[in-house]
Protein backbone atom coordinates (compact mmCIF):
# COMPACT_ATOMS: atom_id res chain seq x y z
CA UNK A 1 0.00 0.00 0.00
CA UNK A 2 1.23 3.62 -0.98
CA UNK A 3 0.29 6.87 -0.02
CA UNK A 4 -0.33 9.62 -2.68
CA UNK A 5 -0.85 13.06 -2.09
CA UNK A 6 -2.92 14.31 -5.30
CA UNK A 7 -4.06 18.27 -4.90
CA UNK A 8 -7.21 19.50 -6.52
CA UNK A 9 -5.97 22.81 -8.21
CA UNK A 10 -3.90 25.73 -6.89
CA UNK A 11 -7.02 27.38 -5.02
CA UNK A 12 -9.03 24.39 -4.63
CA UNK A 13 -11.53 24.82 -7.61
CA UNK A 14 -11.71 21.43 -8.14
CA UNK A 15 -12.10 19.81 -4.92
CA UNK A 16 -15.64 19.04 -4.60
CA UNK A 17 -15.78 17.86 -8.06
CA UNK A 18 -13.30 15.18 -7.39
CA UNK A 19 -15.53 14.63 -3.81
CA UNK A 20 -18.69 14.51 -5.92
CA UNK A 21 -17.57 12.03 -8.64
CA UNK A 22 -15.06 10.23 -6.83
CA UNK A 23 -11.79 10.88 -8.66
CA UNK A 24 -8.66 12.47 -8.15
CA UNK A 25 -5.81 13.63 -10.93
CA UNK A 26 -4.11 16.54 -11.96
CA UNK A 27 -4.27 19.33 -15.23
CA UNK A 28 -1.91 18.91 -17.86
CA UNK A 29 -5.08 19.15 -20.35
CA UNK A 30 -2.42 19.68 -23.18
CA UNK A 31 -1.54 16.21 -22.85
CA UNK A 32 -3.26 13.20 -24.01
CA UNK A 33 -4.22 9.68 -22.54
CA UNK A 34 -1.47 8.10 -20.82
CA UNK A 35 -3.29 4.86 -21.23
CA UNK A 36 -0.63 3.43 -24.21
CA UNK A 37 2.49 4.46 -21.84
CA UNK A 38 4.40 1.99 -20.41
CA UNK A 39 7.49 3.84 -19.71
CA UNK A 40 8.34 7.04 -18.64
CA UNK A 41 10.35 8.01 -21.60
CA UNK A 42 6.98 7.60 -23.38
CA UNK A 43 5.29 9.89 -20.86
CA UNK A 44 7.93 12.35 -21.35
CA UNK A 45 7.83 12.40 -25.25
CA UNK A 46 4.02 13.30 -24.53
CA UNK A 47 4.88 15.95 -22.13
CA UNK A 48 7.81 17.02 -24.67
CA UNK A 49 5.42 17.70 -27.76
CA UNK A 50 2.70 18.95 -25.47
CA UNK A 51 5.19 21.70 -23.77
CA UNK A 52 7.96 22.30 -26.28
CA UNK A 53 8.63 25.79 -25.16
CA UNK A 54 8.83 25.19 -21.17
CA UNK A 55 11.91 24.39 -19.69
CA UNK A 56 13.79 20.80 -19.47
CA UNK A 57 13.64 21.03 -15.75
CA UNK A 58 9.50 21.62 -15.72
CA UNK A 59 8.61 18.99 -18.46
CA UNK A 60 10.60 16.40 -16.21
CA UNK A 61 8.94 17.71 -13.03
CA UNK A 62 5.61 17.43 -14.97
CA UNK A 63 6.91 13.49 -16.32
CA UNK A 64 7.36 12.21 -12.99
CA UNK A 65 3.95 13.10 -11.79
CA UNK A 66 2.05 12.35 -14.63
CA UNK A 67 3.94 8.78 -14.57
CA UNK A 68 3.35 8.35 -10.93
CA UNK A 69 -0.38 8.86 -11.28
CA UNK A 70 -0.56 6.66 -13.93
CA UNK A 71 1.09 4.08 -11.75
CA UNK A 72 -1.63 4.48 -8.56
CA UNK A 73 -2.47 0.93 -8.11
CA UNK A 74 -5.89 -0.04 -6.54
CA UNK A 75 -5.98 0.31 -2.84
CA UNK A 76 -3.67 2.46 -2.25
CA UNK A 77 -4.61 5.49 -0.07
CA UNK A 78 -5.59 8.78 -1.50
CA UNK A 79 -5.02 12.35 0.35
CA UNK A 80 -6.63 15.29 -1.08
CA UNK A 81 -5.60 18.66 1.25
CA UNK A 82 -8.70 20.48 0.76
CA UNK A 83 -8.40 24.34 0.18
CA UNK A 84 -12.21 25.09 0.54
CA UNK A 85 -11.74 24.18 4.93
CA UNK A 86 -8.93 23.38 7.35
CA UNK A 87 -8.97 19.51 6.43
CA UNK A 88 -8.16 16.93 4.31
CA UNK A 89 -10.11 14.36 2.38
CA UNK A 90 -8.81 10.73 2.95
CA UNK A 91 -10.08 7.37 0.21
CA UNK A 92 -8.38 4.57 -1.54
CA UNK A 93 -8.03 4.26 -5.43
CA UNK A 94 -10.49 2.16 -6.40
CA UNK A 95 -9.88 1.91 -10.34
CA UNK A 96 -6.40 2.86 -12.18
CA UNK A 97 -5.33 5.45 -14.50
CA UNK A 98 -7.75 6.25 -17.16
CA UNK A 99 -8.35 9.62 -18.83
CA UNK A 100 -11.64 11.49 -19.44
CA UNK A 101 -11.60 14.17 -22.23
CA UNK A 102 -14.91 15.67 -21.38
CA UNK A 103 -14.19 15.36 -17.80
CA UNK A 104 -13.08 18.65 -15.24
CA UNK A 105 -9.83 16.79 -15.09
CA UNK A 106 -8.69 14.64 -17.79
CA UNK A 107 -6.12 12.36 -16.15
CA UNK A 108 -7.35 10.76 -13.44
CA UNK A 109 -8.02 7.39 -11.17
CA UNK A 110 -11.34 6.42 -9.32
CA UNK A 111 -11.30 6.88 -5.60
CA UNK A 112 -14.07 5.52 -2.55
CA UNK A 113 -13.38 9.12 -0.40
CA UNK A 114 -14.57 7.37 3.31
CA UNK A 115 -13.26 11.36 4.77
CA UNK A 116 -14.13 14.36 3.54
CA UNK A 117 -13.34 16.36 7.44
CA UNK A 118 -10.09 15.00 8.82
CA UNK A 119 -9.11 18.42 10.92
CA UNK A 120 -5.54 19.14 9.91
CA UNK A 121 -5.29 19.65 14.19
CA UNK A 122 -5.93 15.45 13.94
CA UNK A 123 -2.18 15.29 12.26
CA UNK A 124 0.80 15.47 13.70
CA UNK A 125 3.43 17.93 12.88
CA UNK A 126 5.58 16.28 10.72
CA UNK A 127 3.24 14.70 8.43
CA UNK A 128 1.85 18.42 8.29
CA UNK A 129 5.03 19.08 6.85
CA UNK A 130 5.30 16.54 3.95
CA UNK A 131 1.52 17.41 3.13
CA UNK A 132 3.26 21.03 2.25
CA UNK A 133 4.85 19.89 -0.84
CA UNK A 134 2.96 22.46 -3.59
CA UNK A 135 3.44 19.10 -6.54
CA UNK A 136 0.23 17.71 -7.91
CA UNK A 137 0.56 14.73 -7.32
CA UNK A 138 3.26 13.38 -5.31
CA UNK A 139 3.97 9.88 -2.80
CA UNK A 140 4.44 10.35 1.11
CA UNK A 141 6.14 7.42 3.02
CA UNK A 142 8.73 9.62 5.44
CA UNK A 143 7.97 9.30 8.94
CA UNK A 144 6.18 5.98 8.81
CA UNK A 145 3.13 7.78 6.59
CA UNK A 146 1.81 4.37 5.31
CA UNK A 147 0.77 3.35 8.20
CA UNK A 148 -0.27 6.66 9.84
CA UNK A 149 -2.64 7.66 7.36
CA UNK A 150 -3.94 3.92 7.50
CA UNK A 151 -4.58 4.81 10.55
CA UNK A 152 -6.03 8.25 9.97
CA UNK A 153 -8.53 6.51 7.37
CA UNK A 154 -9.54 4.01 10.03
CA UNK A 155 -10.23 6.52 13.07
CA UNK A 156 -9.86 10.10 11.95
CA UNK A 157 -6.43 10.85 14.05
CA UNK A 158 -2.87 10.45 13.26
CA UNK A 159 -1.50 8.27 16.04
CA UNK A 160 1.84 9.83 15.79
CA UNK A 161 5.33 8.04 14.37
CA UNK A 162 6.06 6.34 17.76
CA UNK A 163 2.38 4.74 18.07
CA UNK A 164 2.88 2.39 15.01
CA UNK A 165 5.10 -0.24 13.32
CA UNK A 166 6.88 0.72 10.11
CA UNK A 167 5.79 -1.49 6.83
CA UNK A 168 7.25 -4.71 6.05
CA UNK A 169 7.08 -4.78 2.54
CA UNK A 170 4.35 -2.87 0.04
CA UNK A 171 2.29 -4.72 -2.34
CA UNK A 172 1.62 -3.14 -5.51
CA UNK A 173 2.23 0.94 -6.43
CA UNK A 174 4.23 2.21 -8.85
CA UNK A 175 8.34 1.45 -9.39
CA UNK A 176 9.85 5.15 -10.30
CA UNK A 177 12.88 6.04 -10.84
CA UNK A 178 14.87 8.16 -8.14
CA UNK A 179 15.01 11.17 -10.50
CA UNK A 180 10.90 11.91 -10.44
CA UNK A 181 11.30 13.55 -7.41
CA UNK A 182 7.86 12.67 -6.53
CA UNK A 183 8.79 10.90 -3.27
CA UNK A 184 8.43 13.18 -0.49
CA UNK A 185 9.60 16.17 -2.19
CA UNK A 186 10.67 19.38 -0.19
CA UNK A 187 7.66 21.60 1.87
CA UNK A 188 8.12 24.95 0.58
CA UNK A 189 7.44 27.42 4.05
CA UNK A 190 4.02 28.57 2.60
CA UNK A 191 1.18 30.76 4.46
CA UNK A 192 -0.23 27.22 5.18
CA UNK A 193 2.70 25.28 6.32
CA UNK A 194 3.48 28.03 8.86
CA UNK A 195 -0.26 28.19 10.49
CA UNK A 196 0.13 24.67 10.27
CA UNK A 197 3.28 24.66 12.49
CA UNK A 198 1.68 27.44 15.07
CA UNK A 199 -1.01 25.20 15.22
CA UNK A 200 0.88 22.18 16.55
CA UNK A 201 2.97 24.15 18.63
CA UNK A 202 -0.81 24.75 20.67
CA UNK A 203 -1.35 21.65 20.21
CA UNK A 204 1.22 20.25 22.17
CA UNK A 205 1.79 23.00 24.70
CA UNK A 206 -1.45 24.10 25.62
CA UNK A 207 -3.45 20.57 26.08
CA UNK A 208 -6.52 20.19 28.40
CA UNK A 209 -6.79 23.28 31.12
CA UNK A 210 -3.87 25.21 29.34
CA UNK A 211 -6.27 25.67 26.32
CA UNK A 212 -9.10 26.81 28.42
CA UNK A 213 -6.85 29.25 29.98
CA UNK A 214 -5.75 30.48 26.69
CA UNK A 215 -9.31 30.67 25.19
CA UNK A 216 -9.77 32.69 28.12
CA UNK A 217 -7.20 35.00 27.89
CA UNK A 218 -8.75 35.73 23.89
CA UNK A 219 -11.46 36.30 25.57
CA UNK A 220 -10.59 39.04 27.95
CA UNK A 221 -8.56 40.41 25.17
CA UNK A 222 -11.90 40.75 23.56
CA UNK A 223 -13.16 42.54 26.55
CA UNK A 224 -14.53 40.08 28.78
CA UNK A 225 -14.49 39.30 32.23
CA UNK A 226 -14.03 35.57 32.67
CA UNK A 227 -14.39 33.09 35.38
CA UNK A 228 -12.64 30.01 34.52
CA UNK A 229 -13.57 27.06 36.52
CA UNK A 230 -10.61 24.77 38.18
CA UNK A 231 -8.99 21.76 36.58
CA UNK A 232 -11.32 18.40 36.37
CA UNK A 233 -15.36 18.15 36.61
CA UNK A 234 -17.14 21.37 35.52
CA UNK A 235 -20.78 20.35 34.54
CA UNK A 236 -19.80 21.68 30.62
CA UNK A 237 -18.92 25.04 32.05
CA UNK A 238 -15.34 25.90 31.73
CA UNK A 239 -15.79 29.31 31.81
CA UNK A 240 -18.09 31.99 32.26
CA UNK A 241 -18.14 34.86 30.28
CA UNK A 242 -19.55 38.25 31.07
CA UNK A 243 -19.33 42.11 29.97
CA UNK A 244 -19.14 45.05 32.40
CA UNK A 245 -16.73 45.72 35.30
CA UNK A 246 -18.35 42.92 37.14
CA UNK A 247 -18.57 40.58 33.83
CA UNK A 248 -22.56 40.53 34.81
CA UNK A 249 -23.95 42.83 31.91
CA UNK A 250 -25.53 41.07 28.72
CA UNK A 251 -23.78 39.35 26.62
CA UNK A 252 -23.09 36.78 28.81
CA UNK A 253 -20.99 33.42 27.41
CA UNK A 254 -20.80 29.97 28.55
CA UNK A 255 -17.58 27.99 27.09
CA UNK A 256 -17.12 24.46 26.46
CA UNK A 257 -13.34 23.96 25.43
CA UNK A 258 -12.25 20.43 24.00
CA UNK A 259 -9.00 19.94 23.37
CA UNK A 260 -9.49 16.49 21.72
CA UNK A 261 -7.30 16.17 18.29
CA UNK A 262 -10.95 13.92 17.43
CA UNK A 263 -13.76 15.42 16.83
CA UNK A 264 -16.52 16.07 19.15
CA UNK A 265 -20.05 14.05 18.85
CA UNK A 266 -23.56 15.61 19.45
CA UNK A 267 -23.68 14.81 23.07
CA UNK A 268 -21.54 17.50 24.21
CA UNK A 269 -23.25 20.22 21.83
CA UNK A 270 -26.36 18.98 23.81
CA UNK A 271 -24.51 19.27 27.37
CA UNK A 272 -23.57 22.73 26.09
CA UNK A 273 -27.09 23.97 25.43
CA UNK A 274 -28.18 22.57 28.98
CA UNK A 275 -25.71 25.09 30.58
CA UNK A 276 -26.67 27.66 28.71
CA UNK A 277 -30.19 27.19 29.62
CA UNK A 278 -29.11 26.18 33.87
CA UNK A 279 -27.06 29.56 33.72
CA UNK A 280 -29.41 31.70 32.07
CA UNK A 281 -26.52 32.49 29.41
CA UNK A 282 -27.39 34.99 26.43
CA UNK A 283 -24.49 32.65 24.15
CA UNK A 284 -22.72 29.76 23.90
CA UNK A 285 -19.07 28.64 22.31
CA UNK A 286 -17.98 25.71 22.16
CA UNK A 287 -14.29 25.71 21.33
CA UNK A 288 -13.44 22.03 19.73
CA UNK A 289 -9.64 22.09 19.13
CA UNK A 290 -10.60 18.63 16.34
CA UNK A 291 -13.81 20.39 15.51
CA UNK A 292 -17.10 18.85 15.33
CA UNK A 293 -19.11 15.86 14.01
CA UNK A 294 -21.74 16.08 11.59
CA UNK A 295 -24.68 15.08 13.20
CA UNK A 296 -23.01 17.84 16.19
CA UNK A 297 -23.59 20.05 13.45
CA UNK A 298 -26.79 19.20 12.64
CA UNK A 299 -27.43 19.46 16.59
CA UNK A 300 -26.22 23.29 16.66
CA UNK A 301 -28.06 24.26 13.37
CA UNK A 302 -31.23 25.61 15.25
CA UNK A 303 -28.85 27.27 17.47
CA UNK A 304 -26.80 29.11 15.07
CA UNK A 305 -27.58 32.79 16.36
CA UNK A 306 -26.92 31.78 20.12
CA UNK A 307 -24.14 29.48 19.50
CA UNK A 308 -20.83 29.27 17.99
CA UNK A 309 -17.69 26.71 17.87
CA UNK A 310 -14.33 27.27 17.24
CA UNK A 311 -12.19 24.83 15.67
CA UNK A 312 -8.44 24.53 15.79
CA UNK A 313 -8.23 27.20 12.52
CA UNK A 314 -10.87 29.82 14.16
CA UNK A 315 -9.16 29.80 17.52
CA UNK A 316 -5.84 30.48 15.21
CA UNK A 317 -7.58 33.32 13.63
CA UNK A 318 -8.41 34.90 16.92
CA UNK A 319 -5.25 34.49 18.42
CA UNK A 320 -3.43 35.95 15.10
CA UNK A 321 -6.02 39.04 15.84
CA UNK A 322 -5.37 40.00 19.38
CA UNK A 323 -1.98 38.45 19.87
CA UNK A 324 -0.47 41.30 21.38
CA UNK A 325 -3.15 42.15 23.33
CA UNK A 326 -2.24 38.57 25.38
CA UNK A 327 -0.71 38.69 28.79
CA UNK A 328 2.83 38.77 28.63
CA UNK A 329 3.21 35.10 30.48
CA UNK A 330 0.91 33.51 27.73
CA UNK A 331 2.95 35.39 24.35
CA UNK A 332 6.31 34.21 26.48
CA UNK A 333 4.54 30.16 26.47
CA UNK A 334 3.23 30.91 22.56
CA UNK A 335 6.20 33.19 20.88
CA UNK A 336 5.17 34.61 17.80
CA UNK A 337 6.63 36.90 15.32
CA UNK A 338 5.68 39.46 12.31
CA UNK A 339 7.24 37.90 9.06
CA UNK A 340 6.94 38.59 5.19
CA UNK A 341 6.60 35.06 3.53
CA UNK A 342 6.72 34.47 -0.33
CA UNK A 343 3.26 33.01 -1.01
CA UNK A 344 4.46 30.03 -3.42
CA UNK A 345 0.99 29.36 -4.30
CA UNK A 346 -0.01 32.86 -5.23
CA UNK A 347 -1.22 33.04 -9.15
Amino acid sequence: MTVWVIRAGRHGEREQWCLTHGAAGGGWDEVGSLASCHSRDDVRALVDHAFPTESNAKRANWTGQLWALRNIAIGDIIILPLKSSPSIAIGTCGGTYHYESGDEIHHQVSVQWQRDDVPRSAIKDDLLFTLGAIMTVFKASRNNAEQRFKAVLETGVDPGSLAVQPAQGKAGGAVLEAEDAVTDPVAVPTLETIRDRVRTHVAENFKGHRLTELVADILRARGFVCDVSPPGADQGVDILAGSGPLGLNSPTVIVEVKSEEGQIRAPVVRGLQGAMLSNRSDQGLLVAWGGITKDAKREIRTDRLTMRVWDADDLLDQLFDIYDQLPDSTRAALPLKHAWVLDEEAG
